[in-house]
């Protein structure tokens, strides 16, 4: 048991002096939720088999939140079912919040050996610890059944392993890799921080696993499809790309938190014809191929309306 703010180093020493932890050639941090989730069989065995050998190979540390559910307990069932005897043992470290543990007076003691119900209660909030972890540090800020400070712990943690250098010639720290599997909002604020961090963290999502991980999937595939997009569309270099992409991103972050019904409108070719125009100072209106707009008068042929709505006005119109 620890606290969430205790200093890295007097950890390490910890883990590496008292537990007899060697310093890992590789972090492993995997991200995902926190309550029971259910894999495809396919999939389960994929991220599995390929956790296991990854950690294995390279001496690897596996940083989970250390409890009976959810992400972890994938973890542990990929530790129990590929593990090898016959290799290095696998450290994988459980890093939850101590308030969230039940059967707490199990774990209390000093230069003992405890045993651990990891049988929870179905009626409690509260989670057991994952019995195929090797290590667990226990963070403790004051509060009971709340989630959160113990990651401030782990990505300090993750951050000063960085810094130990492996290779001492070459000045190389440990790598620090990021495993999305499922996951809920705060996963992808994690993600977030990971890729804006300097030095930049990479992420692996585990695509089909559900939630933010598919999200997370989704939108990469079609970034990437947006970007080559504008490339062949306007003849862009890389860096021309991503700054239009932002704009057009902020323009449909604009379009989400408009209190109109829209105020980016794609109108299809197949109702120009059905469109009149209208005063600017008319209210705005939905543009829909079922609901065309009352007008009077024939529109010009090929007359092209783009409306910017925004505070129920129209604020643009242009012609073609």
């Amino acid at each position: 048991i620890t606290s969430y703010d205790t200093k890295l180093d007097q950890l390490l020493h910890l883990m590496v002096k008292e537990w007899q932890m060697e310093l890992p050639k590789l972090v492993i941090s995997v991200h995902g939720g926190i309550q029971n989730f259910k894999l495809p069989s396919k999939v389960k065995q994929i991220f599995s088999k390929g956790l296991v050998k990854a950690a294995e190979t390279t001496g690897a540390w596996i940083i989970t939140e250390g409890i009976n559910s959810g992400a972890s307990r994938h973890v542990g069932d990929a530790l129990k079912a590929h593990a090898s005897q016959y290799l290095r043992k696998i450290c994988a470290i459980g890093i939850p919040p101590w308030g969230i543990i039940e059967n707490q007076r199990d774990l209390i003691g000093k230069d003992v050996v405890c045993l651990y119900q990891t049988l929870s209660n179905p009626l409690s909030k509260l989670s057991t610890l994952n019995s195929m972890h090797s290590h667990f540090i226990l963070a403790d800020d004051g509060t009971v059944g709340k989630y959160g400070n113990e990651m401030k712990l782990r990505r300090n943690l993750e951050k000063y392993l960085n810094l130990q250098k492996i290779h001492t010639r070459m000045g190389q720290g440990v790598p620090v890799v990021g495993l999305v599997v499922e996951g809920g909002p705060n996963v992808i604020l994690m993600v977030w921080e990971y890729v804006r961090d300097t030095p930049a963290v990479p992420v692996v999502v585990c695509e089909g696993t559900g939630r933010a991980a598919d999200l997370l999937a989704f939108i990469h595939k079609h970034t990437e499809e947006i970007s080559v997009m504008i490339q062949n569309t306007f003849n862009f270099g890389q860096k021309q790309s991503i700054h239009l992409f932002q704009i057009l991103m902020e323009c449909m972050v604009h379009n989400l938190s408009c209190h109109v019904p829209a105020s980016l409108l794609v109108i299809p070719s197949t109702i120009f014809p059905q469109l009149a125009p209208f005063s600017l100072s008319e209210p705005a209106v939905w543009l829909s191929p079922r609901q065309p707009i009352p007008h009077s008068g024939s529109p010009s042929p090929g007359q092209l309306l783009l409306y910017g709505l925004c505070h129920n006005t129209c604020i643009g119109r242009v012609y073609l």
